[in-house]
């Protein structure tokens, strides 16, 4: 017998004997494993079981109503057994190890008893229904309807907080990834609007497109705790081809500077299919925010509140109201209806715009009529209920990612705002309110009014004017008791405008008597260091748009600045001091280099002012020093508005004022070596993020006492992401916290004389054997696998080496 007699003689015995073990495999009515659903505890929307706070022993034991049983993950970190987030539950099986197949076993449990659908079937409205004909159509629906799980309440540290008790672990599990809008987990929302909650159903505005967001929620998970609190979040970064971190902006970080969630100043991105485990405590009390700070993912859906609240008897405003709830808290921000890094592009190398259509409210909003059925609906408004005679705390929170301010206003109620960025003011009564990117503010509402329903007003400003997109949005201020309908009309962009006393007003300064600038507000807290006469270092930092060749857009000799025919495809570069920031490969805080490898105004060259420079734009400055920075808007360009956050610590803002369309930095020294840049060192409010007037400035004081790299920049997406940025070091790298064991590292990899033995010659293919003769590809059916299935398929990968090495040797 030759050998490709052989051969052909091995096939056939191979053959006949994967025929007889598929044969076994098909009589077999049982499998010796059972597959297991991982859930949130935070979100448990596929089991009825009410799990409530329990030790990991307890949890172990717990069986809900269908029969499934509640384990600990393998993952879970068992030194915070008290705030458990993340369970798994399984069928339970008939006995040990066998499971007995049924072709109606039910693998999606019922939703939970207290999931807003099913409260709403249990109080007599419709059932879930595909057919829109048969289904009862509401036009307007309860906010709490439709957010439903969103202002989670039940996590066992979203709690009272009192005095004397003892700081919680509060763990979370994150879980980004891309997802869409109006899914099929929205089954007929609008039309039905009780499907505008169902779980993992992302209304918006009704309108298509892609996103990415974490756990299937926008905004994402709330994080609701108690000062002093230890927070820790896993985020698992599922987006397949991006990295991601995530700021927890209002957190100074003091200590742990590692978690600030910088990417390439505190840490490495957090690569695709790993997980990061964030670990701070939660110090500063107030209304705060978590969102990545990677790209555009902010803008595409990647943010949710951080409430960090302190005893009631600690709060200096506890008397002036009676309720501080999840549900009045107001995350808003504007919306577009495609991917950011669309718009980005689009803006950047072509003509796009950069202006957003619409706003959102805590991820619901109207943007158009929906009449594809007989009774036309919009999208549920957002709603926010109060009983009459009571006062309310309210937080409102703007996590918009363009420059579109946000004027808000209540119908026929004034607000008193009692906080920013989390530091207590001295109480200001208006009738208006201006939020910039990145600010926080705390209001009080009395609910005086007759029971009615009123419109929460939403005016989108700067780029959302009526010169632009007249980008609006409503929410309903609803008393109990009042009829279930939304105020009478659909107010325009023109009238969603409330005539009164306006706070933060856009590009309005202590020199306007009709407004009220956040300089003229005055702090609860005592005096301190930042506010001494002479600050230890004071920082001139001018930006605008300017004219230049930037190459990353415009790129000579090809299509530079002035080349450039239309002037429509001409982009202007924002700077700061003529310096764009490049970041590095390796997080500064981790890599920890030389001074030579920074820049700032005074190590550049002079051609950067008319030409492009970039680099790590760095500003050192000494432990516990106290540092004054004038933040200065030419206003050359554009009638902008710029909001600034610094990461690491808050600030005084001792000054804030518009002095002409336009004007220069060496005219702001010339004004301020005369004595005529006003300071008010006493009792100046302090915040974390501010806004800076189109052809003014913004004077900042802090004291420089957290050891580390901290971000300062612009907090609209566009112009930090080209360069609007600086970094503080603060104290040396011997002042700053040792890195942690095992901290993921990253950098540019470059070795030198790689290719000094390299050649173009092929191997001889006598001398090497393809891989591909030795590993087929092999399909597994997963839906019938087995144990004997896999022992075929063992066998046949054998079989298909044997023949092709003895076809080989033939």
């Amino acid at each position: 017998m030759n050998r490709r007699s052989f051969s052909q003689f091995v096939s056939t015995i191979f053959l006949v004997v994967l025929i007889n073990i598929q044969g076994i495999n098909t009589q077999m009515e049982t499998v010796q494993t059972y597959e297991t659903t991982t859930l949130d505890y935070n979100f448990t929307q596929n089991t009825e079981a009410e799990v409530t706070q329990h030790s990991s022993d307890q949890l172990a034991d717990i069986t809900d109503q269908t029969g499934h049983e509640v384990k600990i993950s393998e993952d879970f970190p068992h030194d915070a057994p008290q705030s458990a987030s993340r369970v798994l539950v399984a069928p339970k099986p008939n006995n040990t190890n066998q499971l007995k197949l049924d072709s109606n076993l039910k693998t999606v449990p019922n939703l939970p008893a207290k999931h807003p659908i099913r409260m709403l079937q249990q109080s007599g409205e419709p059932s879930i229904s595909r057919n829109v004909k048969d289904a009862k159509i509401r036009a307007h629906v309860r906010y709490d309807e439709v957010t439903g799980e969103l202002m989670n309440g039940d996590h066992p540290c979203h709690r009272e907080c009192r005095e004397g008790e003892e700081p919680m672990i509060c763990y979370y599990h994150f879980v980004l990834e891309w997802y869409q809008t109006m899914s099929k987990a929205c089954y007929d929302c609008p039309y039905n609007v009780t499907d505008c909650s169902r779980p993992d159903c992302i209304p918006a505005d009704g309108m298509n497109r892609p996103l990415n967001v974490v756990n299937r929620k926008m905004p994402g998970p709330a994080v609701e705790v108690c000062q002093h609190d230890r927070v820790i979040v896993d985020v698992e970064n599922d987006l397949m081809t991006e990295g991601t971190t995530v700021h927890w902006h209002g957190q100074h970080q003091r200590g742990t500077p590692y978690m600030d969630g910088t990417p390439y100043v505190t840490q490495c991105p957090i690569l695709p299919e790993t997980t990061f485990r964030y670990q701070f405590n939660a110090t500063h009390a107030g209304t705060h925010f978590w969102h990545s700070h990677s790209g555009m993912q902010r803008a595409d859906g990647a943010a949710g509140i951080f409430i960090v609240r302190k005893p009631k008897s600690q709060d200096p405003h506890g008397r002036l109201y009676d309720y501080d709830r999840s549900e009045h808290v107001m995350l808003v921000t504007d919306w577009i209806h495609d991917l950011a890094i669309g718009m980005f592009t689009d803006h950047h190398h072509s003509t796009g715009d950069n202006k957003p259509p619409t706003l959102l409210i805590n991820g619901v909003g109207r943007f158009k009529l929906f009449n594809e059925t007989a009774k036309p609906v919009y999208m549920p408004a957002a709603r926010f209920n109060v009983e009459q005679g009571y006062k309310y705390r309210f937080r409102v929170i703007n996590a918009e990612f363009l420059n579109c301010p946000i004027e808000l206003s209540v119908d026929g109620h004034n607000i008193t705002v009692i906080a920013s960025d989390g530091y207590d003011l001295q109480p200001i009564t208006t009738t208006s309110l201006v939020t910039y990117a990145g600010e926080r503010y705390d209001f009080i509402l009395e609910a005086n009014n007759e029971i009615d329903n009123y419109w929460i007003r939403y005016r989108g400003l700067m780029d959302c004017d009526e010169v632009f997109t007249k980008a609006k949005q409503v929410g309903v201020l609803h008393y109990e008791g009042a009829m279930d309908l939304e105020p009478p009309g659909d107010p325009t962009w023109e009238e969603l405008h409330n005539e009164g006393l306006q706070l933060n007003a856009l590009n309005k300064g202590e020199e306007d008597d009709e407004t009220i600038s956040v300089a003229e507000m005055r702090s609860l807290e005592g005096h301190d260091d930042s506010l001494k006469e002479v600050a230890d270092y004071q920082f001139y930092v001018a930006y605008d748009f300017y004219a230049k060749n930037n190459s990353h857009f415009h790129r000579t000799p090809y299509y530079g600045y002035y080349q450039v025919p239309k002037k429509d495809n001409r982009l202007y570069t924002p700077q700061l001091n003529h310096i764009s920031m490049k970041l590095p490969s390796s997080p500064l805080l981790t890599a920890r280099p030389s001074t030579d490898n920074f820049c700032n105004s005074s190590s550049i060259d002079e051609a950067c002012t008319e030409g492009y420079c970039e680099c790590s734009h760095v500003l050192a400055v000494k432990l516990n020093s106290v540092v004054e920075i004038i933040i200065v808007d030419e206003g050359v360009t554009f009638d902008a508005n710029h909001p600034f956050h610094l990461h690491g610590h808050s600030f005084r803002v001792v000054g804030l004022r518009r002095l002409a369309k336009d004007i220069t930095i060496d005219e702001i020294k010339a004004y301020d070596k005369a004595g005529l840049l006003k300071r008010n060192l006493k009792n100046a409010p302090i915040k974390d993020t501010v806004t800076v007037p189109d052809g003014g400035y913004t004077v900042i004081r802090f004291k420089a006492d957290n050891p580390g790299y901290w971000l300062f920049h612009c907090h609209i997406e566009f112009h930090v992401e080209i360069g609007m940025a600086l970094v503080f070091k603060v104290g040396e790298h011997k002042d700053m916290a040792p890195i942690p064991r095992d901290f993921p590292s990253c950098g540019s990899y470059l070795p030198d004389n790689m290719l000094e033995h390299a050649t173009t010659e092929k191997p001889k293919s006598d001398d090497v054997i393809s891989i591909s003769h030795w590993w087929p590809v092999v399909f597994i059916n997963n839906s019938t696998s087995s144990s004997a299935s896999v022992q075929a398929s063992v066998l046949a990968i054998l079989f298909t080496k044997l023949i092709a090495t003895l076809n080989f040797l033939s």
